[in-house]
Order: C-alpha cells, then structure tokens, then sequence
C-alpha cells in the first residue's frame, strides 16, 4: 500500500508548477529556481524561470560527448528581442554582468512562469502584447526546440539573438582566444563543426558580448565570468495571435519542426508517467524526475547521477537502481543495465565511475549495492534467468571479498566482517577529501558497508552459493555482537576512527531487505530528534565535534562540510523503510518533500541542503538517489 495516498487513480500528466509575475520578476525569486529537459543522453537544457544564466552550465543545447559527464555547452542562448508597430524596441532576455549590471531586464515583463507535463512556458505581456516560450529536448540525441508565439496583440517584429560557444560545461571561454569558427548555412549557420542553429531569416552577426557573470558559480568559489558569441540572429514577423518562430539546434541529424519536438515531448513525458503507474500526484512528479536520470549511451543503458555536472557512478546508480526502474516500469531496461554493469567487475569490485578518463575502482560499498540491486530486480521481477546468469559473477565477488582484493577491503574471519583502509582514501559514500585527506575518516568497519555486506551475502546465498550462505551467518552474527551501543543506537564505524559519532548510516542496519538488525522505536526516535530535517538526515548530528551546518564557499569549504552536518535527501528512504518495519508509515515526512519539488530544481529533489535552517538546497538540483529514495519510499 503507498504511504502517502491509499487511492489509485490512472493519473498520466504531473500538476504543473506555475509561478506569477510577483516571482517571475524577482531575480532572488526567480533566478533560485531552476528547470531541466535532458535529452536522454546526459545532455540538457537548462536554466532559470527568470531567464538569468546563473551558472556556466545553463544553456540550451548542453551536449553529451563518450560519457555522460564529458559534456560541452553549445547554445548558450536565444535572447528574444521585440519591435511594436510604434517602433519601440522591447528586449525579454536578461542577464547579469561583470560589474554587477543586470541588462538587459526583461524578467521584468514575465507574466508567468509554467511547468506543465516537463515543457517549461514563459509568458511576458507588454501592454496588450503576449509573447508565449516553449522549449522541449528531443529523447535520444542532442537536440532542442524553441518556438515562440504570439498570443496577443500584434502585430510586432521579433529577432532571437543566438548567443554560442563551444567548451567543456565545466569550463569558461573568452575572448582572450580566437571567436568560435561561425559557418553561414541556408538556413541558420553551424558553430565550430560541432552544432547546428535552424530557423527563419538568418542574419549573420559575429561580436564578443563580454563579461557575462555567472552568480552561482562566485557563490561556489569559482571563475564567474566569461564571454559569449553573438553568432546572428532569426527574425520573422509575427501579424496575428498564433503566429509563432521555430528555431532548433543540434548536433548530429537534424530533429522534426521545432513545435512538432515541443507537442513530442509531451507526449512522451505523460506516457512516462502512465508507465510507472503512480498512486498521487507527487508519484507522479517523481516519475516524471526519475526519467531526467536514465539515459543511454553507446555502452548502454546508464545513470546519471546528477545534473548539471555529474555523469556516471556506480555506487549512485545501484543506490538509485529500484527507484529509478523497478519503481517505474523500466524493468527490461534495468536488466540490460545490470548485465552491463556486472561486465565491469574486476577482483570483486564493480566499477564507479570511468568520468575521470579511465575506469575507477574506489568504493568499498558500491559492489555491495550492485548485489543489493539485483537481488531486488530478481525479488520483484522474479527473474530467475538473470539470477543464474550472474551467479558465477556474483560468486567472484564474494570469494574476493573473502579472501581480500583492492584497498585492504576483506573479510575479518573474528567476527566475519567487513574491514578496509589504506592511507589517503575515502571508500564509503562519505567520500569527500581536502587536499588528498579524507574530511570523514572512516576506515574499519564502516556500519551501513557492513549491513549491506550482510544483506548482499544473504542475496547471493538465496540464489543458491553455499559459500555466501556460510558467510552470512558468520557476519551477521558478528554484526549483532560489534555494533550495538550502550544508548540504544549502532556504532558508525568499529576498528576504526569516527565510532561513537551520532550519523546516519545505522539506517541501512534496519532497513535493508535482510538487514541484521530489527529497528527499535527509541533508536528511530533519537535519529528523527537529531539528525530529522524536512529535506532529509543531517549527516552529523549539530552537538557532535566537527559539525558544519553551511553547505557554502569555495570547493574546500564545501567540501569540508559535505559529509559533517550537510542533509542528504536520499537518506529519506532508508529512514522511512525503517518505521515501515515497524509498521509505521511516515507520511508526514515525505509530505515535507512535496513543497520542495517547486523550490529549487522543479519537479525533482536536490542533492544535498543545510544542516542548519532554514535548510536551503544545496548541490545539484536534480539528483537522481534524492529522487529514486523518496519515490521508493512512496510505494512501499
């Protein structure tokens, strides 16, 4: 039965998120707010509902390379510009410059802002004139459509300024170096060999618009400012209500008509939603969230773990995996994933993340997930063919998590445990370092690695190894005899620092299908006093030492915060699925991520936030566990 809403109703569109023109005009409003189309790739669009680029990675046309977090911004904009019968010339798009300027300051004119079924809508009105925004990605390639109407009024003269560039989305362009190589096409032009711009009236124009400022980035420490290309512009006539301008970019094959794309993608994204089969309306916006993450590259199906700037991971993915695909009726996909994902294993470990250039083996518990994913794909799916076909792999892993593989990771046989540690690293998911020294310091015998340790040997025991069997009882009897503290709660880490700190991951001890312990209610109690927020678990409790209730600065005060106070949504579920094992459904804390779904990235949850209130985002604001946890959650 879902925890929030016992009702079933055959709901196949999401409640639009609407914003007037009281927000819309505000840029500590509206520039805070920020909407996402991917493209199913790990490419997107994405930007504000006031219009401001806040950040390097804003654009239109943000392009997908070999992996998904090797991306480059192509489009960075399309600055509508308006000509009234009277002559007077009327600009809508805005942005912010290096000394602070705001110019030019056409959020002003926004009449609203709407999010309906994943197509974002601008509305400004100047006087009895209604210019109408859509914009929509196409699922699949790199591509983006903008059509813009008139609504009202008229007739009137508009132009589309395409502002370009072409460089790593994690990086800056100026005009220190040579301007991007612009070539005129009968149609628009092409930008760099890399990306095409279509649509009516070209006109060629080519200056440097210089200093553009990027906000969030001086708030994250880093460059702020950079300079774009105004490669021309499009221009049509609008006479009479209806009347509208298509412009498309892409990279690759041309896409359909651009209001062909924008009707295309609403199609699609309710028939996303009508498959997952949501209970409510929140199920329903999570479906819709869940679908920005799932993408497929030219090795397969993949997750990204966050937009704007992560790509692939590992362990994010398997945490990710039920709430992504199970939870969504994406489950012949997930398989396809799965299999994928077990071709990587190596010693015993499964791949995190190849973002780096190379493929990385450094986690100690993301192969502890994957196990945990496929024992939930086969519990609920009741694919037994697929159990078989990764026994023999699962199998490895166990005996090199017996015998000992990378990083010291091994089994104890005193207490049939899981230890590991080498110097400098940071394997558990607490993983932030400064300057090469782990912030979390948690070596050992890391609680939430050793639940899963004992949840993924029970998975491997039950499709039939005798050496996981044997295993799982050794480590969860040892488990039940190392963890448990004198207050009632479970020690963090044993052998090893950080023990008697008050953190989060003792959830998964409770929580997991063959989780070694059963939850206590004064346990759950001291948890939810300390550590509950509504945007999740702090991930230290405020009285411990060390603790950092801002999420802000530059990369090592961020950093340094990251895992020491900062809330982790994610960490909803594991806290929810506890009670549930109690019987208690805890609605009212998932009622508490309702409201966020429209204040930051709409529509989805963001990655992390401040330990201390009023508990603003912070991180990535659309973050595929954040998602998948509260969905999973929801449907218990």
């Amino acid at each position: 039965m879902p925890l929030c809403q016992v009702r079933s109703i055959p709901l196949s569109t999401v409640r639009p998120i609407v914003f007037g023109a009281q927000l819309c005009a505000r840029l500590t409003e509206g520039a805070t707010r920020e909407w996402l189309l991917p493209d199913g790739t790990g490419g997107y669009a994405m930007g504000t509902v006031c219009g401001l680029r806040t950040r390097r990675y804003h654009g239109l046309l943000v392009v997908a390379g070999d992996t998904p977090a090797s991306r480059h911004l192509g489009l960075a904009a399309l600055d509508a510009v308006l000509t009234l019968p009277s002559g007077t010339v009327v600009r809508l798009g805005v942005h912010q410059w290096a000394d602070g300027a705001i110019a030019p300051q056409g959020h002003r004119l926004l009449a609203s802002f709407a999010l309906i079924d994943g197509v974002p809508r601008w509305r400004w009105r100047i006087g009895g004139t209604v210019i109408e925004r859509e914009i929509a990605t196409v699922s699949g390639r790199p591509a983006v459509a903008v059509v813009h109407r008139l609504l009202a009024g008229g007739p009137v003269r508009i132009a589309l300024e395409a502002l370009c560039t072409w460089r790593d989305a994690h990086g800056e362009r100026t005009a220190d170096g040579p301007p991007p190589a612009v070539t005129i096409t009968a149609d628009g032009c092409e930008v760099e060999g890399a990306y095409r711009l279509a649509g009516p009236g070209f006109t060629a124009a080519g200056e440097w618009y210089r200093g553009v400022r990027y906000r969030a980035e001086a708030e994250r420490g880093l460059p702020p400012t950079e300079d774009l290309w105004y490669a021309g512009n499009f221009s049509t006539g609008l006479d009479r209500p209806g009347d509208m301008i298509e412009v498309s970019a892409w990279a690759g094959e041309p896409p359909p008509p651009a209001a062909q794309v924008v009707e295309a993608a609403r199609t699609r994204n309710r028939a996303v939603v009508a498959a997952a089969a949501p209970a409510d309306e929140t199920q329903a916006a999570l479906a819709l969230a869940a679908d920005a993450f799932v993408v497929r590259t030219a090795a397969g199906p993949d997750v990204v773990a966050g937009y704007p700037w992560f790509g692939a991971w590992g362990r994010d993915t398997m945490i990710s995996y039920e709430g992504l695909f199970l939870a969504t009726g994406r489950a012949e996909l997930g398989r396809e994933l799965l299999r994928g994902y077990a071709a990587t294993l190596s010693r015993g470990m499964l791949a995190n993340t190849a973002d780096t250039g190379s493929v990385e083996y450094n986690t100690v518990d993301g192969t502890l997930w994957f196990l945990h994913a496929v024992g939930r794909h086969v519990a609920v799916t009741g694919d037994q063919d697929l159990a078989a076909e990764l026994l023999p792999a699962l199998r490895d892993v166990i005996s090199h998590h017996l015998a000992g593989t990378r990083y010291g990771i091994v089994a104890d046989g005193r207490d049939g445990l899981l230890t590991h540690g080498t110097p400098g690293a940071a394997l558990t998911w607490m993983d932030a370092r400064v300057d090469g020294v782990p912030v979390t310091a948690r070596a050992g015998k890391p609680v939430e690695v050793n639940a899963l340790w004992v949840n993924g040997l029970a998975v491997v025991a039950g499709f039939g190894d005798e050496a996981a069997r044997k295993a799982h009882a050794a480590a969860r009897e040892g488990f039940a005899r190392r963890f448990p503290a004198p207050d009632g709660l479970l020690h963090d880490v044993v052998d090893g620092p950080g023990g008697s700190a008050l953190r989060p991951n003792q959830l998964l001890a409770w929580s997991l299908p063959y989780a070694p312990l059963r939850p206590e209610r004064t346990a759950l109690e001291l948890i939810a006093a300390r550590l509950l927020t509504p945007l999740g678990l702090r991930s230290l409790a405020p009285d411990a030492p060390g603790y950092r209730g801002v999420h802000r600065g530059g990369p090592a005060e961020r950093d340094s915060a990251y895992h020491t106070g900062t809330v982790w949504p994610w960490l909803t579920g594991p806290y929810v699925e506890a009670w549930h094992r109690l019987g208690v459904t805890a609605t009212d804390v998932l009622a508490d991520t309702e409201a966020h779904l429209a204040e930051h990235g709409l529509g989805s949850i963001s990655e992390t936030a401040y330990g201390d209130a009023p508990h603003d985002a912070t991180g990535c604001p659309f973050q595929a566990w954040s998602v998948a946890e509260n969905l999973r959650a929801r449907r218990l």
